[in-house]
């Protein structure tokens, strides 16, 4: 059985892999120096959704202007963890969500096609005060993912879910300590 409130992501021993939707001049800046670079910036927070169909539906398939382009970010286990560490839920009180360097927010799971299903996925805010520390030292690759999200979408459009299903990044129950489970759901039940 599902939990309410747990995060699912595709992950190693070493790193988790993230997504992202941006506008071409940034996903073709990044790609080319394998890193984030501007016009990425680094004076804004940035949100990494765990959660590829969550990031489909948030993008509508890589079609939403400025969201034509959606990379894979892995980034390392430890850069993960401390962002979620350093996390306040959205839904928590006012000043320190104001003096959080990182937020998390549970929005609905999403179908293959796009409906909100009875569970939550995790998005996570990384702060300006983080945001150098994302890109410079947690993430260690970027991967466009643009063609197989378009292939995707083209055999959802064609009536062909189980094929477009098959391209999707397995994902998993990530593990988390109880303590931080309890916080990052900001006290929802599970």
């Amino acid at each position: 059985m599902t939990s309410l409130y747990e995060i699912r992501a595709s992950y190693d021993e070493r790193a988790v892999v993230v997504y992202q939707a941006y506008a071409p001049a940034l996903a073709d800046a990044a790609l080319r120096a394998g890193r984030f670079v501007p016009p990425f910036s680094f004076g804004r927070m940035t949100w990494i959704k765990p959660s590829f169909l969550w990031l489909m539906h948030r993008s509508n398939w890589a079609r939403k202007p400025g969201q034509e382009r959606v990379l894979a970010v892995r980034m390392t286990r430890e850069g993960w963890e401390e962002a979620l560490a350093r996390a306040v839920p959205t839904a928590g009180a006012p000043d320190a969500l104001a003096r959080a360097a990182v937020h998390v927010q549970w929005d609905p799971e999403r179908s293959l096609r796009g409906t909100p299903l009875n569970h939550y996925s995790i998005q996570v805010g990384i702060g300006r005060e983080l945001v150098r520390t994302f890109a410079d030292d947690w993430v260690t690759g970027l991967t466009d993912l643009t063609p197989t999200v378009r292939k995707a979408a083209e055999l959802l459009q064609a009536g062909r879910p189980a094929q477009a299903r098959r391209l999707l990044p397995p994902e998993r129950v990530y593990p988390l300590a109880p303590e931080l489970e309890r916080r990052l759901r900001g006290g929802r039940a599970s």
